[in-house]
């Protein structure tokens, strides 16, 4: 590090377990930038934003709670960003912070590693920014939709914004459907045995995404493995947007294996 090392980072509360400075900084090392990317853990994204113009940071990701109240700080946010609500990127570009949302990208590329999008019944749940990123690029890809959430009010927002059928969250086994992305904390490392979907609601046909990463492997798809479904882990959706992030950021292709490799072996030192 020295006077011209480049700066990123992400901004969050709360932060303890996030593994997307181990990810970066990898692929920064890998491709021989004289870059460094930190956490910096904050509840004020306004006072976040101006050590960001101030200091001249090159980029920055975005992740909860600030992925909406971001929006109205920066100087210009892309369409799809824009349309979704929530961005989780931001290009310092000579001074203008430029958000963007890799999100949904990361969703569907690694859902495309295993089945195909177009024509599909799709069922998901929640109705955070993660659910409206998701349930956004599904539908431009054709996918037909449907929401089930706990809180009737969120949910419906969400379902009016898809233009899509909302369900109760208990009714979630009375559908039968191609593919189920969960979209929730629920799961999510240290709650490992915690999951929101009976197993009544899966069938062998169905596919089954789960966006949480840490741990790898969620209670919801050992359960959906062990009735032969095809799964989807959290971890290819959480690398593909943090590649995304770095192409954005330097314009270079991301060390997409590299990326995985790191983040994998902290999980496994972790468990």
């Amino acid at each position: 590090m020295d006077q011209h090392t480049d700066i990123y980072g992400v901004i969050g509360h709360p932060l303890t377990h996030s593994l997307s400075p181990i990810m970066q900084n990898a692929a920064f090392v890998e491709k021989g930038l004289n870059a460094i990317y930190l956490a910096f853990d904050t509840e004020n994204v306004e006072d976040a934003l101006k050590g960001m113009r101030a200091l001249g940071l090159k980029g920055m990701s975005v992740t909860i709670p600030h992925k909406s109240s971001v929006i109205p700080l920066l100087d210009q946010v892309d369409d799809p960003a824009k349309q979704i609500g929530a961005v989780n990127t931001i290009v310092n570009d000579r001074g203008r912070l430029i958000g963007y949302n890799t999100d949904a990208f990361g969703a569907l590329e690694a859902l495309k590693e295993k089945t195909q999008v177009f024509g599909k019944t799709c069922l998901i749940l929640g109705a955070g920014g993660a659910a409206r990123a998701i349930g956004y690029i599904l539908k431009k890809q054709g996918a037909d939709l449907t929401l089930a959430n706990r809180s009737r009010v969120r949910g419906e927002e969400l379902a009016n914004f898809l233009e899509c059928p909302f369900i109760p969250l208990e009714k979630v086994a009375d559908v039968q459907v191609d593919l189920l992305i969960q979209t929730t904390s629920v799961g999510m490392y240290p709650n490992n045995n915690e999951s929101i979907v009976p197993s009544d609601a899966l069938n062998p046909v169905t596919v089954v995404m789960d966006i949480v990463y840490n741990p790898i492997e969620t209670k919801l798809l050992t359960t959906a493995k062990d009735l032969g479904c095809v799964t989807v882990n959290g971890l290819g959706m959480f690398i593909r947007q943090g590649a995304e992030q770095f192409k954005l950021w330097t314009g270079l292709e991301a060390p997409f294996e590299t990326m995985r490799s790191v983040v994998e072996e902290a999980l496994r030192k972790a468990e």
